[in-house]
């Protein structure tokens, strides 16, 4: 009897945990892929698309209200220091169709009621295609305050270049990348100093190969930390579920149907060096989001499917995340639970 009782146990405890499973939302159809999803807690977040459209929900995705469809944007990236203050950017002219929006930056301080371009200083900044915020407590007179270290980067296409903002989003720097890279796709701060690129090193995507970069100085330099030897790649979103361990899609656009190896790559230094691991073998699984739990536990996003691991990335799991999951976020209440939400053609949560 005692044993049936452990196995019941054991047996009911691996079943709650096998239960934790991406549920898809209900949402606006949308034809194509949706770029981008953020949170600032469990119930209140907000989501962008390429029809210029914003979407928020405050009871953790059930329902959705349309804060503003603006026609000719394509909104690519977001990000909420709070539920008032938000930040949309685009990706810019010249790369989708009738897109007419050359405003890279929009802000909002009424939770995203109205939306405004934000100014900067800085080289002229054409679009893009992710956010990054670091937190920091500090002291101003005697009290304690957070400031947020912002961190933008694009664009999908070329050219390549940051935006940063050191005091919340009241002001913003902008700089070329163009030494570094062609493109830029993802960004990932450990802290307001060090950092990592997913990008690209040519703008002819026939030449292109796979780049991360690095930075140790909040983004004011870069040196390369991984390269991939085969052409047609770039790599697209990252995920560091410690400081050591992280981990970057690899993206193929080779049109050969006979290559067919979909590859990850995964850091175990901090960002120093970087080891290709296998993920499927698929021509038609081309890779976008990736987020992990920790630095065992985490998903991939492709063209056609999903994918879980629970070994750091020696094997993956077929599983359901939509068509072309793009973004990927991971997150802890203050209780340490977990939670996320993933988008793409669907909005699903975890």
């Amino acid at each position: 009897m005692k044993n049936l009782k452990i196995f019941i146990f054991l047996f009911s405890v691996n079943t709650a945990l096998f239960a934790q499973t991406w549920q898809k939302l209900n949402t606006e159809p949308y034809a194509g892929k949706q770029d981008d999803i953020t949170f600032i807690d469990r119930n209140t977040g907000w989501y962008v698309n390429g029809f210029g459209r914003i979407y928020h929900t405050t009871d953790g995705g059930q329902n959705w209200t349309k804060q503003i469809e603006q026609k000719g944007t394509f909104f690519r990236t977001i990000a909420f220091l709070n539920e008032n203050v938000g930040f949309a950017g685009t990706v810019g002219t010249d790369y989708f169709p009738n897109v007419t929006d050359t405003i890279p930056l929009y802000g909002t301080k009424d939770g995203g009621k109205t939306w405004k371009p934000v100014p900067y200083n800085g080289p002229y900044v054409k679009g893009l295609c992710a956010f990054d915020v670091v937190s920091e407590s500090v002291k101003k007179k005697g009290k304690t305050e957070q400031i947020h270290h912002i961190f933008a980067v694009g664009r999908v296409g070329s050219p390549a270049n940051i935006m940063i903002s050191h005091d919340s989003g009241e002001t913003w720097i902008s700089r070329s990348m163009q030494a570094d890279c062609k493109m830029l796709f993802d960004i990932k701060m450990l802290d307001k100093n060090v950092g990592f690129a997913c990008a690209a090193n040519n703008e002819d995507i026939s030449q292109s190969n796979a780049l991360v970069l690095k930075t140790t100085d909040g983004g004011t330099t870069w040196k390369k930390v991984y390269e991939s030897a085969r052409p047609f790649e770039t790599t697209w979103k990252v995920s560091f579920p410690t400081a050591k361990i992280g981990y970057v899609t690899i993206q193929s656009y080779n049109p050969d149907p006979n290559v067919k190896q979909q590859r990850i790559a995964k850091t175990t230094d901090g960002g120093e060096t970087w080891t290709e691991l296998n993920l499927v073998e698929d021509p038609a699984a081309r890779e976008f989001g990736i987020g992990f739990i920790d630095e065992n536990h985490g998903f991939v996003g492709t063209m056609n499917s999903g994918f879980e691991t629970t070994d750091g990335g020696k094997t993956w799991t077929k599983i359901d995340l939509g068509r072309a999951c793009n973004k990927i976020r991971i997150y802890r209440d203050a209780d340490q639970k977990v939670y996320g939400y993933a988008i793409g053609v669907n909005v699903f949560k975890f």
